[in-house]
């Protein structure tokens, strides 16, 4: 490992660098005018919600490259840092979250649910974004991230760190849901507890049927979600492919609904769905997909 003598540690010149980060990240996402996302990634450090040196990238098909570099510089990139490896868990892309969070729009003063929250870097990002007037909590599964999530977010009073099955949260009302890990279906609990004029962005994804070479299991088939509730009306719009490691718990999904996701994908057209349908579909014919007691259509929402 590199022992860097010129190893940047100066707190201004750290803040160029994420200023820099920020701005070629918002780019790469397509993101024009958004001065409160920008200053979120500009704000929170990224090394310090990745452990200690030596840092791992994900790259396949090579699976993980370790970094040569201790230099925090070195994280400033649009590229995927492990968190656990051996079970493919990495603290994901940048660009992508990025995009994301920018259609997640979350607003000062709301209240945030993320789910798969890892060891807190997007919690912390979406904490600058709600601001000491909102609140956030974080739900992960896996206990040694959480407490290290616990530990990264302990600056920020109005986040709220857990660890539980993400199935079973939100338990109160919430404006915005993140979920940053693949499932076969929305939890009830995602879309119950869903305000009117809330959003969910979640990734969608089938399974693959073994573990990669990188570690973990990861979505053979993927998209990202926008869910935004009016009412009893459940808004749907296709925010582009997405490849995240599969959920656990009782979100991992039975494996007939997983085959049938799986066709669907296969058939082409998800960028065409406009509405997530609870309970059987009046036109199943105009369905992308039909679950069990549920359904992506192509038909505007009604109700």
């Amino acid at each position: 490992m590199e022992n860097n003598p010129e190893q940047i540690t100066d707190p201004e010149t750290l803040a160029t660098i994420r200023m820099a980060y920020a701005k070629q990240i918002l780019a790469l996402a397509g993101i024009g005018d958004a001065p409160r996302l920008k200053k979120a990634f500009a704000t929170v450090p990224r090394e310090r919600f990745i452990g200690p040196p030596p840092w791992q990238i994900s790259r396949p098909p090579l699976g993980y490259v370790t970094l040569p570099s201790t230099d925090p510089v070195v994280v400033y990139q649009d590229v995927l840092l492990a968190l656990s490896p051996e079970r493919g868990v990495n603290n994901g892309s940048p660009s992508l979250h990025a995009q994301w969070l920018h259609t997640l729009s979350p607003r000062e003063g709301d209240r945030v649910v993320h789910i798969g929250a890892g060891t807190g870097y997007y919690t912390a990002l979406l904490a600058h974004l709600v601001g000491e007037s909102g609140h956030v909590l974080a739900v992960e599964y896996d206990p040694d991230l959480v407490e290290q999530a616990k530990k990264n977010l302990s600056e920020f009073p109005y986040v709220t760190v857990i660890q539980g099955d993400g199935a079973d949260w939100p338990q109160e009302e919430a404006d915005r849901i993140y979920v940053n890990f693949s499932v076969v279906r929305p939890a009830d609990a995602w879309i119950g507890k869903l305000r009117s004029g809330g959003r969910l962005v979640l990734p969608l994804g089938v399974p693959r049927p073994k573990a990669t070479a990188r570690g973990g299991r990861h979505a053979l088939h993927g998209a990202g979600f926008c869910f935004e509730r009016e009412g009893e009306r459940i808004h749907a719009r296709w925010i582009g492919p997405a490849y995240f490691i599969c959920a656990e718990g009782r979100l991992a999904g039975a494996n007939d609904e997983a085959e049938r996701l799986k066709d669907s994908f296969e058939r082409g057209g998800v960028e065409f769905v406009r509405s997530l349908v609870r309970g059987p579909p009046a036109a199943p014919q105009r369905c992308w997909f039909v679950g069990a007691g549920w359904a992506l259509s192509f038909d505007e929402a009604v109700g």
